[in-house]
């Protein structure tokens, strides 16, 4: 296995323990689920963003049932959670930093993944974009939330810039290993900054606020 390829698969796995770590803790905070309900949306938040990347790629079978590493990682981070949750689920700023470094993390190897498989940038931006978001949107659909990707404070939009950022880092012949560190830091510094001021993509205008009631 090559450097690049080696550099690719220790982020990926990080950003899997992450997000099952994130998904894990979101279903103790907002559902009622036993250990294999908690396991099993912390895996799904984890690798359902790294399947839909691999199908869109035409990488099959997708790394998931390939590599006993990415099922490992996944169920590892929801029994961590599962069983040091209890003191966490009352902390919303653990859960959000777990989620913003999966979703910077899966977002730039996406986009690199794509870049080794001959995609042009502009593909690559966008499967790198939908690896951020999948995992994250399925929990949400699951415990039956609005998704993050269509309501938070910035979000899919960090997961564009930060695989932009790898593709234009590597088109300018920069190494895969920077390149990617590079984008990952540049989604998770946006995505916490809007976190932190409750920065939003544009609404409609005469939209109501957000968790406003119908009249």
């Amino acid at each position: 296995m090559t450097t690049e390829a080696n550099a690719l698969l220790v982020l990926d796995l990080i950003g899997t323990f992450a997000f099952a770590l994130n998904g894990a803790l979101t279903a103790l905070r907002t559902a009622r689920l036993d250990i294999v309900g908690i396991v099993t949306l912390g895996m799904i938040t984890a690798l359902g963003g790294g399947i839909v990347r691999d199908v869109l790629l035409d990488s099959l079978p997708p790394a998931t049932f390939s590599d006993w590493r990415y099922l490992a990682t996944a169920a590892g981070g929801g029994l961590i959670a599962f069983v040091a949750g209890r003191r966490l689920e009352r902390l919303n700023t653990p859960i959000t930093v777990l989620d913003a470094a999966g979703l910077s993390l899966f977002a730039v190897t996406g986009a690199g993944k794509a870049l080794q498989l001959g995609m042009g940038p502009a593909q690559a931006v966008i499967v790198g974009a939908i690896t951020g978001v999948g995992g994250g949107t399925l929990r949400d659909v699951l415990i039956r939330q609005i998704p993050t990707v269509l309501h938070s404070d910035l979000y899919a939009i960090p997961a564009l810039i930060g695989a932009g950022g790898i593709v234009v880092a590597t088109a300018l012949g920069a190494d895969h290993a920077p390149a990617a560190v590079g984008g990952a830091v540049l989604c998770f510094a946006i995505r916490m900054v809007g976190v932190r001021y409750h920065l939003n993509a544009p609404s409609p205008p005469g939209a109501p606020e957000p968790g406003a009631d119908d009249a």
